[in-house]
C-alpha cells in the first residue's frame, strides 16, 4: 500500500488539539471486501474513513506491541519457560544434569522472543474476543 504525501499547506484552524491527518494510505479491495469493510463501519456507527483508519491503527499498534515486546516481559516469559521445563522433572523426583541443564538455559535462550510473541498475541485475541463478544 503506498503512501501519498500531499504537498497542501495545512489549513489555519482545521485543528483543535491533534496533529493534523495529512497523510493518505491507498489499497484496492475486491467488491465483495469494500462490502465487508462498509457492513462493519456501518454498524459501528462510524464513517468508513474513519473506521479504516481505527481499524488499521489498532492492527499496526498489536503488531507493533507483538514485535516489539518490553523486554522485562521477554525475561518474565524466560523465566516461565525455565521454570516450567525445571519443575516438571524435578516434582517427578527426577535430577538433572549439568548437560541437561545447560541445554534447557540454551533452549530459552533462544525461544523467549518468540514465546513473548506468542504470549502476547493471546493475550491480544482475549481481550479482543472480550471487547466484541
Amino acid at each position: 500500500m503506498p503512501l501519498n504525501h500531499p504537498e497542501t499547506p495545512r489549513k489555519k484552524g482545521a485543528l483543535r488539539g491533534r496533529e493534523s491527518r495529512d497523510q493518505s494510505l491507498n489499497t484496492k479491495l475486491t467488491k465483495t471486501e469494500i462490502a465487508v469493510v462498509k457492513a462493519a463501519s456501518e454498524a459501528d456507527g462510524r464513517a468508513l474513513g474513519e473506521w479504516v483508519r481505527e481499524a488499521v491503527l489498532k492492527a499496526a499498534r498489536s503488531s507493533a506491541a507483538a514485535l516489539g515486546a518490553d523486554p522485562l516481559m521477554t525475561e518474565i516469559v524466560a523465566l516461565q519457560l525455565f521454570l516450567t521445563n525445571v519443575l516438571s522433572p524435578v516434582a517427578c523426583g527426577e535430577r538433572m544434569s549439568a548437560e541437561q541443564y545447560q541445554e534447557l538455559m540454551r533452549n530459552v535462550k533462544t525461544n523467549k522472543h518468540r514465546a513473548v510473541r506468542e504470549v502476547i498475541a493471546q493475550y491480544i485475541a482475549k481481550n479482543e474476543e472480550e471487547h466484541h463478544g
